[in-house]
């Protein structure tokens, strides 16, 4: 095992613990193929399924592997097209048995950040779904919940504006200015602190995902 990885075994290991007493079941993956199979065994055949804007999902191939067991009700916003139908699969993510996510942070004592600029993922991480999976990269762990915040500001939101190519500030100089745009994605700042009814799972995985 390289430094590296040790490192990442022990870093998770800590996390995990400090999930545990926010109520919150925690999983660690050294790799992504690790990551998709830990991912697919929390989900009981039968189950429906859908995602929130997650690049992290996407990339692994979650999606594809969940229509692939044929046994699960996989809810497809990437397939709708009009803001009719996108409004309505939101709706339906709600009554969903589980929603996948990922997430722009994580503190090391296990607080989980998000921000978002519609509200429906951050929405459906806080109620609805009866299951919530994140699964998060060990990129996006910072020490304290102050720099977790930090990083989504300055690191997650100015990415995804890029990504989306909309008219704010950050997408000039690639730095967060706190603005009040109307193309905003920072527009919800989430904290999932605690799971008091058990609703939450914490897949991380020791590789880069997401941003």
């Amino acid at each position: 095992m390289t430094p590296q990885e040790l490192r990442n075994e022990r870093l998770a290991k800590t996390i995990i613990k400090n999930l545990q007493r926010r109520h919150i079941e925690g999983f660690y993956c050294a790799t992504a193929e690790e990551a998709v199979k830990k991912v697919s065994e929390l989900i009981e055949d039968g189950s429906s399924v859908t995602w929130g804007g997650t690049m992290t999902v996407r990339d692994l191939g979650i999606p594809q592997v969940l229509k692939d067991r044929g046994t699960l009700e996989v809810l497809d916003r990437d397939l709708v097209e009009t803001p009719e139908e996108k409004q309505e699969m939101y709706l339906r993510a709600f009554s969903a048995d589980v929603y996948l996510s990922s997430a722009n942070a994580i503190s090391e004592d296990g607080v989980i950040v998000n921000i978002d600029g519609n509200g429906n993922r951050v929405a459906a991480i806080t109620w609805g779904p009866k299951k919530v999976i994140f699964v998060i990269g060990l990129n996006k762990v910072a020490q304290t919940v102050e720099a977790a915040l930090a990083r989504v500001r300055s690191t997650a939101s100015p990415i995804n504006a890029a990504r989306f190519d909309i008219k704010t500030p950050c997408q000039v100089d690639g730095t967060c200015h706190n603005c009040n745009s109307t193309d905003s994605i920072c527009n919800y700042v989430h904290f999932l602190r605690n799971s008091p009814r058990g609703r939450h799972t914490v897949v991380l995985v020791g590789e880069n995902l997401g941003y």
